[in-house]
């Protein structure tokens, strides 16, 4: 009888905390049938049967924050409906699935407010395309496994016809990024080397304005990856010239020198891994991105 109570009431506490983290509007979770059940059930049982089923339900599901935000189109925007979705958010539901140890919470947020949001605790997980790079990775945890890869070159307007093939030939111009980018990390390295050779202009603005801006004239040119044109430029405004400047490795951010992070951080690499074996992870790609971006040419 002491196995069979302390069964109920580890049930019942694994039902009570996958309630209160859950996004999930099912009312079955928060109906206390589920927690009578078990127990009956688990009289039919032999008591070791009970005790090892006991010892393999988890202890505690922890709530992970996840960041992203709703301005990227086809990777994390609303859609008419008014649902939060995209490329990004549609994978962190996936590995969400295949982590039962955790549930996953999204938190939209300005793009330029995620990673200080990661680093003050107010997340747990950064979701929104973020590519690897010297200076992110001083200062946070990426996961091992790319999720996938973006190939770099430099965006221009569609009736420019000069002669651009690498950041040398933008000397002088008006670059366009959106603060705390990847394009504004390389800009900014660029001219770090070069004496502030490009005038750099910064927006706060969603990704949808970075077309106007190039093919009105008011910039020159910004640099972007090749799913990223599409997107950002559905009327075929601007185009990619050029050189393939770099491929970038795509992951998940978590804060730095923390254990839980980091056993957060290997437990996504394990769920990546499975949906790039049973093709979940080119599928998504496909959908949301019309192509397989989850693909490296190295």
């Amino acid at each position: 009888m002491k196995k069979l109570i302390t069964f109920a009431a580890a049930v019942i506490l694994v039902f009570t905390l996958a309630a209160c983290g859950n996004n999930n509007k099912n009312n079955a979770s928060n109906s206390p049938s589920p927690s009578v059940s078990e127990p009956s059930a688990a009289a039919g049982a032999s008591p070791s049967a009970s005790a090892e089923a006991s010892s393999e339900a988890p202890k505690e599901v922890k709530k992970i924050v996840v960041g992203t935000g709703n301005q990227f189109p086809k990777v994390a925007f609303v859609d008419e409906s008014g649902k939060l979705t995209g490329f990004d958010v549609e994978l962190v539901r996936e590995i969400d699935k295949r982590l039962p140890a955790y549930k996953f919470e999204l938190q939209v947020l300005e793009f330029t407010n995620i990673l200080l949001s990661l680093e003050t605790g107010k997340i747990d997980l950064a979701a929104h395309e973020f590519e690897k790079n010297p200076e992110r990775e001083a200062k946070y945890l990426f996961n091992k496994v790319p999720y996938a890869y973006w190939k770099n070159k430099i965006i221009v307007a569609k009736d420019n016809n000069d002669p651009i093939e690498t950041l040398d030939d933008l000397k002088g111009k008006k670059v366009y990024a959106t603060a705390t980018s990847a394009a504004a990390t390389q800009f900014e390295n660029y001219n770090k080397e070069n004496g502030n050779a490009l005038k750099i202009v910064y927006s706060n603005g969603g990704a949808n304005d970075l077309a106007q801006q190039i093919s009105s004239g008011r910039v020159y040119a910004t640099v972007g990856d090749d799913f990223v044109l599409p997107l950002i430029d559905p009327e075929g405004k601007l185009k990619s010239v050029g050189k393939v400047i770099r491929e970038s490795d795509i992951l998940f951010l978590f804060r730095k020198n923390d254990p839980e992070e980091q056993q957060l951080a290997d437990a996504v690499d394990k769920a990546i891994v499975e949906l790039q074996a049973d093709g979940t992870l080119s599928n998504l790609s496909k959908q949301w991105l019309g192509f397989d971006a989850t693909v490296s040419d190295k």
